[in-house]
């Protein structure tokens, strides 16, 4: 039920939000769906649409068929319809007000579209300026930082172990400088995540701006912290938890007074998603992440209005399409209803949730079918309401975007944006049967997973005890074991490998080079400074209690401190980690497959020599093809070579000589020299296999005895024994774990031990 944009405008000007917001809540009263008549065609019935669909099943299960479970436990109906669905339709909610279901905002992106976040992460201050710069000039609308592992934890370049490796170094105030010379900052937003806590970058930031003459009070946009997903990311952290409250508590009072439009806490899903986490524990675990800060603050005398206007969220989009919207749409109206319990006000219940695709969701095989699975994802979350989001680019888990697919992934926005009109609906998904339906469940399903840790006792009691850790890994072991059997498909991995794919040149950077540089270029920066203006700078950090940090930490920067020597003077010395957790470790789905490959890879490159595959295929193509095609895919997506043919058939006047020729073919090997098959596949139909394979299969197994011998298709039950006692192996069928089957073959081939 998408509002429609014209309910906006006036022939003099158009209504401001508040006119329009008005306006809807006077109408509730009158809100009604219009009598469609359906006098064209006659409506089929239910019962109809499931005789059709069993003539087109052919004897197969309805409900097997056309019911289908997901990782949340949600079963997606084949049909959603009015007559199932209709009470739970959104008839007296609008966006941008009540729970926030229909959007955060009442015009949706009609006045302002979601903000383009493309993170920029080039290694060197000066040329992440420039990409900065570039992103803006080429559609991006938020300047979207990431910094590397040092600079997160507080370590100066020339102590970092590998500057730059997830995105730009900074360890003096003049690298700062640099990064944001020339921003806009005072129109277009920023976003940086600083992990366990954001006082230290923020002032960085904050010393770099006032040096440059800039407006800190104009700042708008995330300069957050998150440090319990920091503690489920690495197992501790770096301080006690009640220091870095502390500091979020500081940075929250800081921002109300010197930079209003920040904020300060950027709550992120995305070590849950990373570890192979659905969307309903992805959306409770980050909610009860949330919880946590918030009574936090509360301890902290901060009221509920400064607390939920410095809280961001970031969530991870995955690919089931459908269900990712409800996921986004559900979660806007539960933080609603956490923070009316926490006695927000109505405009203080509306969540900022920026967006991305989940990483997890990628592969590095085949790349390039990443950019059809970022599109989904990016069309998923705009259809479900995000008010930023980064796309990232299709080769991100292999090496730093290049123009290439930057330019890619920022274009999706682009013609979401202007192609395909999605600014112009308000709710895109409102009123869907499917939406709604999908949205209610998930719901419900996010509410009982957030209840179960809040009867844990919150996050931290949940995270001691192993609960949260063991409920991801069971779902990640499950998206594994899925892709083993093929019950999901990774396009270009574990189905439909692309057998002549050159790898991406992952251009890996010279680490020790770039440190050189940039440690040179810090030191020639220092040998500037008033080294007792530096000391007497940072012995005012040391003393500084969390509310006067930031300041502190500012004037410390600005008197030539690395960000080394700030964080070893605000880290008091009784300060430790006073928690540790199992760390969730990440993944994404097809490492397994990965792997595999790069087994066979590097089996090939040393010895130049591969598992060889020969295909028995029995008659004329058509009767062997479909067969054929399926073996040659499932053994391909180990890289195997698949030695194709066009059948074997009798000779006139001799049955079952099609057995022969193939025994024969198989035991001339593969070349001259007569190289044996490591394995063989006999390719027909169920209809020939009773007569071909108790014949056949002594032939081929007698002609090489020590090869692995397969039956392409499940076996009738009655046979199945029949055709393991002609001296077939086992059998490859859609039911067939591939991932168990091809490291078989390697390790018969001494790839792996």
């Amino acid at each position: 039920m998408a509002e429609e944009t014209n309910i906006e405008q006036s022939k003099s000007k158009p209504m401001t939000d508040k006119e329009l917001e008005e306006l809807l809540r006077k109408s509730e009263q009158n809100a009604s769906y219009p009598d469609v008549p359906f006098d064209e065609f006659t409506v089929p019935t239910p019962e109809e649409w499931v005789e059709a669909c069993n003539e087109l099943l052919k004897g197969k299960p309805f409900d097997k068929m056309m019911y289908t479970k997901n990782y949340e436990g949600i079963t997606f109906d084949p049909i959603y319809t009015l007559r199932k669905w209709k009470d739970i339709l959104p008839t007296d909610d609008y966006p941008g007000m009540g729970d926030f279901l229909r959007g955060s905002t009442v015009n949706g992106y009609v006045h302002e579209p979601w903000g383009i976040a493309q993170a920029c992460d080039l290694t060197e201050p000066q040329e992440n300026n420039e990409l900065l710069k570039f992103e803006i000039s080429k559609g991006s609308t938020v300047y979207h930082v990431r910094v590397d592992k040092a600079t997160l934890a507080g370590v100066d370049v020339k102590d970092a172990e590998k500057p730059g490796d997830k995105g730009v170094s900074l360890t003096t105030v003049e690298d700062m400088h640099t990064m944001l010379d020339g921003l806009d900052l005072e129109k277009i937003p920023f976003m940086l995540y600083t992990g366990e806590a954001s006082t230290r970058l923020l002032a960085m930031m904050v010393a770099a701006l006032k040096a440059g003459g800039k407006k800190v009070e104009k700042l708008k946009g995330i300069v957050g912290a998150d440090p319990i997903g920091e503690l489920i990311k690495n197992g501790k952290t770096s301080e006690s938890l009640d220091a870095l409250y502390d500091q979020m508590a500081a940075a929250i009072k800081w921002a109300k007074k010197n930079a209003p439009g920040l904020r300060t806490v950027f709550v992120r899903s995305t070590v849950f998603s990373l570890g192979g986490a659905e969307s309903v524990q992805e959306v409770a675990y980050t909610y009860a992440v949330a919880v946590e800060y918030v009574r936090q603050m509360m301890k902290r005398g901060l009221d509920i209005h400064d607390i939920s206007q410095a809280i961001a969220f970031e969530f991870n989009q995955g690919a089931n399409f459908f269900m990712e919207i409800a996921k986004l749409r559900a979660a806007r109206q539960i933080w609603a209803n956490i923070m009316k319990e926490f006695g927000a006000e109505e405009a203080d219940r509306a969540s900022f949730v920026h967006g991305r695709p989940a990483s997890f969701t990628k592969t590095v095989i085949d790349p390039y079918v990443n950019m059809l699975r970022n599109c989904t994802q990016s069309f998923s979350s705009v259809v479900g309401g995000v008010n930023t989001y980064e796309n990232e680019p299709f080769d991100e888990l292999i090496r730093k975007g290049d123009t290439f697919s930057r330019r890619i992934a920022r274009n999706i926005h682009i013609m979401l944006q202007e192609e395909f009109g999605m600014q112009a609906p308000i709710d895109q998904a409102g009123g869907s049967w499917a939406v709604e339906a999908l949205t209610k469940q998930i719901t419900e399903k996010i509410w009982a997973k957030f209840q179960e840790v809040e009867a844990a006792g919150g996050v931290i009691a949940a995270l001691k005890d192993g609960s949260i850790q063991k409920g991801i890994a069971d779902i990640l072991a499950a998206r594994f074991k899925a892709l083993e059997l093929r019950k999901d498909r990774a396009v270009g991995v574990n189905m439909y490998p692309n057998m002549t794919e050159e790898p991406l040149d992952p251009r890996p950077e010279n680490t020790e080079e770039i440190k050189k540089i940039l440690s040179a270029n810090v030191d020639k920066y220092l040998a500037d400074v008033d080294a007792k203006e530096t000391d007497a700078k940072l012995a005012a950090v040391k003393a500084a209690g969390a509310d006067a940090l930031i300041d502190a930490e500012a004037d410390a920067f600005t008197a030539g401190a690395t960000i080394g020597q700030v964080a070893k003077a605000a880290a008091k010395e009784a300060c430790c980690c006073d928690v540790a957790v199992e760390p969730i470790a990440e993944h994404h789905w097809t490492e397994k497959f990965e792997a595999l490959r790069r087994d066979t890879e590097a089996y090939i490159a040393k010895t130049g020599k591969n598992v060889e595959v020969f295909l028995a295929n029995m008659g004329p193509i058509p009767q062997h093809k479909a067969r054929a095609d399926f073996s040659t895919s499932f053994l391909q997506v180990g890289e195997f070579n698949v030695h194709l043919n066009n059948g074997f058939q009798d000779d006139e006047g001799k049955p079952n000589s099609r057995w022969e020729k193939a025994a024969a073919a198989l035991k001339a090997g593969i070349d001259e020299a007569g190289t044996p098959y490591d394995c063989a596949v006999i390719c027909s139909t169920d209809a020939t296999y009773p007569e071909d394979v108790p014949g056949m299969a002594p032939l081929l197994k007698a002609a090489n005895p020590t090869m692995k011998l397969f039956l392409a298709g499940a076996p009738a039950k009655d046979m199945k024994q029949t055709y393991l006692d002609a001296g077939v192996d086992d059998f490859i069928s859609v039911s067939a774990n591939c991932f168990d089957i091809l490291k078989d073959l390697q390790k018969r081939k001494g790839m792996i031990e």
